[in-house]
């Protein structure tokens, strides 16, 4: 794609988000969720392909859907309020039609099917913003319909999300849908705490998002999409080897890195709010996102390839991609736990 096409669908993106963010008007929100839709298919159709078309066909259908669902909402809310303001939800039907379409707009379980068909169908580049930056949106519609929503169904779809999140990462070999079923696990514990505290929510979608950002910008780096690519990167790479292993190990949520506070928080919120059995699940079921993250570090960092590279000739051409970015988002992504008291006063 030519740069000053880019530039144009890219700032139609963000501008579309930016619209939903700052907008208290249901048109007006729908609207920028329609922009949004509309700019990313050519974002995810950058290299055409076969793959490409389908992904990108299935991403159409599913949100369009998601946006007749969520207009749907609106237009009943309309006809018993006589309101626009995203604010006032008092029926509950409109409620809950607005949480299935924003659920399927996130690719919150049961309606997942297309996130990992549709990640592993475009470059990785797009997968990054599809991941990351297209859960802003619905994320802040949900932040401000929170008081209004439905606990229970909130609930089941959080418990779905964090089962199938697990469960459909373990067997999986491509590196785009692992991290797939990974977004979909973590939708599922932004979801878990919506109702009881929507702020921890917008703190996990930060760090979420410094996390995905810096894997993925590490398996960019290397031009890995599989777990055997990946396992050649400690021959050429070893100290971003090294680093994936660290990334992968916070996404999992283990204790001495940033991905352990989100979790840590919504634990903690969950049993105050006497749901220990739902914190003791969702604590268990991250268990199964743990080990497909353990095996991708054992195959990246810990197995040796067979020939070691003893030869004085380079026999790779050195990478030139872009890493500006690449040291903050790691720092961020795997040392932020001593300041998690800074991190809580600043959401």
């Amino acid at each position: 794609m030519k740069p000053p096409i880019l530039a144009i669908v890219m700032s139609t993106v963000i501008s579309g988000t930016i619209m939903v963010l700052i907008s208290s008007h249901w048109l007006t929100s729908w609207i920028g969720f329609e922009m949004n839709m509309l700019a990313i298919i050519p974002i995810l159709m950058k290299k055409f392909n076969p793959r490409a078309m389908e992904a990108s066909t299935k991403y159409f259908l599913t949100q369009a859907t998601a946006s007749m669902l969520l207009m749907l909402g609106i237009i009943i809310n309309l006809l018993l309020t006589g309101q626009w303001t995203v604010l006032n939800m008092p029926n509950p039907v409109a409620s809950n039609m607005m949480t299935a379409a924003l659920a399927m707009k996130l690719g919150l379980s049961p309606f997942h099917f297309w996130v990992p068909e549709v990640t592993q169908g475009v470059p990785m580049s797009s997968g990054m913003i599809l991941l990351t930056w297209q859960k802003i949106a619905p994320l802040s519609v949900l932040y401000q319909i929170a008081p209004s929503m439905n606990p229970n169904l909130l609930m089941a779809m959080a418990i779905m999300s964090v089962l199938v999140g697990g469960w459909g990462g373990l067997n999986q070999t491509q590196l785009r849908k692992i991290l797939a079923y990974s977004s979909i696990a973590h939708m599922g514990w932004m979801i878990a705490v919506t109702t009881y505290n929507p702020t921890l929510m917008l703190l996990n979608l930060t760090i979420y998002i410094t996390m995905t950002l810096g894997t993925f910008m590490l398996f960019m780096l290397n031009s890995s999409t599989t777990t055997l690519s990946l396992s050649h990167t400690w021959n050429k790479l070893p100290l971003i080897a090294s680093l994936i292993l660290m990334t992968m190990l916070s996404l999992g949520g283990l204790p001495p890195l940033s991905g352990f506070i989100p979790k840590w928080m919504i634990i903690h919120e969950l049993t105050k709010n006497d749901m220990a059995i739902m914190a003791t699940f969702m604590a268990m079921t991250a268990l199964l996102n743990l080990y497909f993250y353990m095996r991708l570090t054992y195959a990246t960092a810990l197995t040796m390839f067979p020939s070691t590279n003893i030869m004085k000739m380079k026999w790779q051409f050195e990478s030139t991609k872009n890493t500006t970015l690449l040291p903050p988002l790691i720092m961020i992504s795997t040392m932020l736990l001593p300041l998690t008291p800074m991190v809580l006063t600043l959401f």
